[in-house]
């Protein structure tokens, strides 16, 4: 089964996200109170797999959910496998459209200076919201339409 692991949020741009119990995303919008959340962008939430994570724990780094500034750690589902335009539902009433998968990090984060690599340009994805609703740890992910 694939599933979310954790929801994270931050208050500020450029900072690791903090785990959180639960959260809630507003259509077309994000994650409430978080500070990447924006109605004029394609890049409403992100999710990264806890299994990219652990490539990164395995080159030594001491990180975890939030650390790439990901809104939803997911577990089980190779998202960034799946081709932009795919809906994802997250829980009973949740759906996500994938609109991007990686980014170009054009300073270079931490993680890539301590290292001189990081997941996030291949293996970060990027969706906007399409039905909100209520996301916390342990909702099922599940394909409702590949792109």
């Amino acid at each position: 089964m694939s599933k979310i692991i954790a929801v994270c949020k931050s208050k500020k741009k450029g900072t690791k996200k903090e785990a959180m119990k639960e959260g809630y995303l507003r259509q077309n919008y994000g994650l409430a109170d978080d500070a990447h959340a924006d109605s004029n962008s394609h890049r409403q939430v992100s999710l990264m797999a806890i299994e990219s994570i652990d490539k990164m724990r395995g080159l030594g780094l001491d990180v975890g959910p939030g650390s790439f500034a990901e809104n939803l750690t997911t577990e089980g589902i190779e998202m960034f496998s799946l081709p932009v335009g795919t809906e994802v539902s997250i829980g009973s009433e949740v759906i996500l459209e994938i609109t991007q998968i990686g980014k170009e990090c054009h300073t270079k984060c931490a993680i890539y200076h301590q290292i001189g690599q990081c997941i996030m340009p291949e293996e970060g994805i990027f969706t906007r919201v399409i039905r909100g609703g209520l996301v916390k740890a342990g909702d099922e992910i599940t394909i409702k339409k590949e792109g």
